[in-house]
């Protein structure tokens, strides 16, 4: 019986994964940069420019969002430690996209290394 880790672990074998280094050029490249994290997760603080599709939604949202159509579009995908964005890549490559990348470690990694992080302000009631 495979567990969660086995199918990351599997995932990873197939899909393009980059270094947080590489990341910011893979990023300014993307067409779109996915956060498959859930909402709270987002909320809290996420990669700048990215747009929200949690794990669990996101074939779903990618067959009803006709931006998302071209199979050729340039995606970057992270998640908080990079299991979720290794089968997100791997479903969106049995989907048919040819240019998909995850970035190694995630949004923890990436927040490790003192990249730049988005977090929505909240309203001023002074």
């Amino acid at each position: 019986m495979k567990t969660a880790l086995d199918l990351v672990s599997a995932a990873k074998t197939h899909v393009n994964e980059i270094t947080i280094d590489a990341a910011e050029a893979a990023i300014r490249d993307a067409d779109v940069l996915i956060d498959v994290r859930e909402a709270d997760e987002f909320a809290a603080g996420h990669i700048p420019g990215a747009i929200n599709v949690p794990r669990g939604l996101l074939e779903f949202k990618l067959s009803s969002t006709p931006e998302m159509d071209a199979r050729d579009l340039r995606v970057v995908l992270y998640c908080k430690t990079s299991g979720r964005a290794a089968l997100s890549a791997c479903a969106m490559q049995e989907m048919g996209y040819v240019r998909v990348q995850s970035i190694a470690g995630g949004f923890d990694a990436w927040a490790a290394a003192g990249k730049p992080i988005a977090r929505p302000s909240l309203p001023s009631f002074g």
